[in-house]
């Protein structure tokens, strides 16, 4: 368990940075081998990319790392749920497990909406742990919003 609250603690920290350029506040991060091999926060605004949110700039990243599309072995953490974007380049890259913090009701797709993992057409499931740090990184998020009120 220590290694995972680390890697979500990574996550919280890339959440945090993204919030402080002005982004959505939420991070990921890419484990293989026990090792952070990746790591992003969103950057949507940043590089002007309705797609560069945290999970898919840090597959992204893993992709280069590895040298390989596919991240068989990888386990994903990151600080909310998965919208269905996301889910799905999880889905691709072949991600083993995720982790996520906070639920999200609205955008979601794990857990919430669409539930992307259990449609027919989803080829690759990975396995889900649900509410790692979730106040944490739900308090991250309430706050940042807050402050643009």
């Amino acid at each position: 368990m220590a290694d995972t609250t680390r890697f979500m603690d990574a996550a919280l920290e890339e959440a945090k940075k993204a919030g402080q350029r002005g982004e959505v506040p939420i991070g990921a991060v890419i484990v293989f081998d026990g090792e952070i091999i990746a790591r992003a926060g969103n950057r949507t605004r940043e590089l002007n990319d309705v797609t560069a949110h945290a999970e898919v700039v840090a597959i992204r990243e893993a992709s280069i790392v590895l040298d390989d599309e596919r991240l068989t072995g990888a386990d994903l953490y990151v600080t909310l749920e998965p919208c269905t974007m996301c889910a799905a380049a999880i889905s691709f890259a072949r991600i083993r497990r995720l982790y996520y913090g906070a639920e999200d009701p609205k955008g979601g797709a794990v857990d919430s909406g669409v539930r992307f993992y259990g449609s027919p057409t989803c080829h690759h499931v990975p396995d889900v742990y649900s509410g790692l740090a979730e106040r944490e990184a739900a308090d991250i998020l309430r706050d940042f919003f807050a402050g643009k009120r």
